[in-house]
């Protein structure tokens, strides 16, 4: 369950009496989702305790969210590809809270098995006596249910767990339980969305390391995939804006919102350059932000927010932006953590 920390805990017991009809009511995706198309979503009227809460400032980027709702409203398989901190799995997710529908995401890490996903056989006692019961995973909760499973980043999960998720990738695709000599199929709105930073090809960039190539047989399943990258300038700016109103004190202006985007773009066509080996995404735009108004202290905060992650041959070029967007050059010391000190020599007597 993704909880509001932004961390997914496999462990949190599901609660399988719960039980969801199919959808109550229509949506108007023009309307709340602010597109130019007209587009008729089934949701719900009250949300459950599996529904996103919604960011009422949130922007949703157009083309990225026709594919979400092309995937709730006909059961598209729906991949959503981008580099890190454009918020791909948060569009599901506030897709997902405005129709009113539960929303389960899985980070498919390295310590994510095929037993979390399907299930295992566990000892209990009943009555007195030991005996063993099989305790279903996410999945066949998942699949029984109208929920949208989200699996995040999808290019670094296991080869073992790629391929539990490879059947139900089709719109009928039943899941097989061979420990229970069961068959499930899925329900009817059930909705199965993924994120991922490469679009299955491995890591080209050298930014993503653990990422794997996927099997173009499973990559073939997928009905859309689509790219959510980085915003216009105007855009990114009133995101900024609008998170941290609740921290900003007058300190950042409109003005200083823009540069730091700026800069974030010089630093990104630095990185298609060839000049940086890191990029600064929308996320850390949004930390620099957020750390400017808590040190009162813009360049402090940009050095602690991105310049202390970057290569130490790259922050000469990254303190040319900033000069470029603030006017100033960064201090001398922040460049290197090795400054070379003149040796002054006593006079010889």
């Amino acid at each position: 369950i993704k909880l509001q920390s932004g961390i997914t805990h496999m462990n949190k017991i599901l609660d399988k009496n719960i039980i969801r009809n199919e959808p109550n009511t229509i949506i108007n995706a023009k309307k709340v989702f602010d597109i130019s198309k007209d587009m008729e979503i089934p949701g719900y009227i009250e949300p459950d305790q599996y529904v996103p809460e919604i960011d009422p400032n949130y922007h949703f980027d157009e083309e990225t969210t026709l594919a979400i709702l092309a995937g709730f409203k006909f059961n598209r398989r729906v991949l959503i590809q981008g580099l890190h901190g454009t918020g791909k799995s948060t569009h599901i997710e506030q897709v997902a809270a405005r129709l009113n529908w539960r929303c389960v995401r899985i980070n498919l890490d390295s310590h994510i098995s095929r037993i979390d996903l399907i299930g295992k056989d566990a000892i209990i006692l009943k009555e007195g006596k030991q005996i063993t019961t099989f305790n279903e995973g996410i999945l066949p909760w998942a699949i029984q249910s109208s929920t949208a499973l989200v699996f995040d980043e999808y290019d670094a999960g296991r080869p073992d767990v790629m391929f539990v998720i490879q059947r139900i990738l089709e719109a009928d695709g039943k899941l097989t339980l061979l420990d229970q000599s069961k068959v499930i199929s899925p329900h009817k709105y059930f909705r199965l969305f993924g994120t991922s930073n490469t679009v299955g090809l491995g890591d080209t960039t050298g930014l993503y390391h653990g990422t794997q190539q996927i099997n173009q047989g499973q990559m073939d399943r997928w009905n859309v995939v689509t790219a959510l990258n980085y915003l216009s300038e105007e855009i990114e700016a009133k995101i900024i804006n609008s998170k941290i109103l609740s921290l900003n004190e007058n300190f950042l202006t409109k003005d200083n919102i823009i540069n730091m985007v700026k800069l974030a773009n010089l630093s990104r066509n630095g990185f298609k350059n060839g000049d940086l080996s890191t990029v600064m995404s929308p996320r850390t735009v949004i930390s620099w932000a957020e750390n400017s108004i808590i040190f009162k202290d813009i360049s402090y905060a940009f050095k602690i927010s991105f310049l202390n992650k970057c290569d130490e041959t790259e922050r000469g070029t990254l303190s040319e932006y900033y000069q470029r967007c603030f006017g100033e050059l960064l201090p001398e010391e922040w460049l290197s953590a090795i400054i070379e000190k003149q040796i002054i020599e006593p006079d010889n007597v």
